[in-house]
C-alpha cells in the first residue's frame, strides 16, 4: 500500500492552502497569525453559534447571581 498525500484545505482566515500534516502545526490555519485572527473574532462576538435564544444564561453557582 502506498501512503496516501495529505489531505489539502483552504485557511478559513486567509484562504492559502494549507496540508493536513505536521509539517502545517496551526492547521486548519496556515499560520499563528491566521489562527491568533480567527480567536480574535471569537472574543469579540462577531462569530455566533446559532441557538433557540429561549433559553436563559446559565447559572454560575454563585449564590449573589440568584434572583431574589
Amino acid at each position: 500500500m502506498s501512503p496516501q498525500a495529505p489531505r489539502r484545505l483552504h485557511c478559513p482566515t486567509c484562504g492559502k492552502p494549507v496540508e493536513w500534516s505536521d509539517a502545517f502545526p496551526h492547521r486548519p490555519f496556515c499560520s499563528e497569525r491566521c489562527r491568533l485572527i480567527d480567536l480574535g473574532q471569537w472574543a469579540a462576538e462577531r462569530y455566533r453559534i446559532p441557538g433557540d435564544g429561549d433559553e436563559p444564561p446559565p447559572r454560575s453557582g454563585d449564590p449573589r447571581d440568584e434572583e431574589p
